[in-house]
């Protein structure tokens, strides 16, 4: 469980930095609401990602068991 953890937490602060990096407060005509959908659809992906891995690892360990 700790290596979901792990990536978890790195694909989150990597979306942090990437968000910071591209924060469009400098563009005549920011656009924050697509701005907003990319960082809110980014971390939907990441914890998706998460359910996923979480389900996969949960099943590999019931095999082992059977």
């Amino acid at each position: 469980m700790k290596k979901v953890n792990i990536t978890t937490g790195v694909l989150v602060v990597y979306l942090v930095v990437m968000s910071i990096v591209g924060w469009p407060g400098n563009k005549p005509e920011p656009d924050y609401t697509q701005y907003a959908l990319v960082i809110a659809v980014s971390l939907g992906v990441i914890f998706l990602l998460r359910f996923v891995q979480i389900k996969r690892l949960r099943s590999r360990e019931e095999r082992r068991k059977d």
